[in-house]
């Protein structure tokens, strides 16, 4: 699956690749169809931030994934690299390209694809093809008001393996 959207946010470039390149504000924007995210390490922003993550998709019984940043190149692009599916057996990518826009703004443009391995994966994403396009687009348009408005944000995730709630009754040893 290939999908692209584009969208002119008015923030200047280095402020919108800050957020971008920070891989605990993806679920900011991203929390309607990817939930639970876990942080990867205590360090979030730049390359080699990640995070896992749970999708909603339709239909979709092996619903964990993960996403790293793999390139930062400062203020114009960010790679995210990531795994999704059984055995985390489909690759993904995601791409964000910053320019310069009219009236100090900044177009991203955000292309998304996926290669899923076995007829299986490839099913099921033909499936779930429109929903993920719909999906995709709604969160290029919470970013557009997060940045613009600071409105729509999303609760920010916290580092796996972080403390666990105790049972009922029970001592907490964190």
């Amino acid at each position: 699956m290939d999908l692209d959207n584009e969208i002119t946010i008015a923030r200047p470039p280095d402020e919108v690749y800050d957020y971008l390149a920070d891989i605990a504000n993806h679920a900011e924007f991203t929390d309607h169809f990817l939930v639970d995210w876990r942080l990867t390490r205590e360090d979030t922003y730049g390359v080699g931030a990640g995070a896992r993550w749970k999708s909603k998709a339709p239909l979709n019984r092996f619903p964990w994934g993960d996403s790293t940043i793999v390139e930062a190149e400062r203020p114009k692009r960010i790679v995210v690299v990531g795994r999704a599916g059984k055995y985390n057996r489909n690759r993904t990518i995601g791409v964000y390209e910053l320019e310069r826009a009219a009236g100090g703004g900044t177009r991203v443009r955000y292309t998304y694809s996926s290669e899923p391995k076995l007829a299986s994966d490839r099913l099921l994403e033909r499936v779930a093809g429109g929903w993920t396009k719909r999906k995709h687009r709604k969160a290029m348009r919470r970013l557009q008001s997060i940045l613009e408005e600071d409105y729509g944000r999303g609760k920010r995730p916290t580092i796996a393996g972080g403390p666990r709630k105790p049972a009922t009754g029970a001592p907490f040893r964190g």
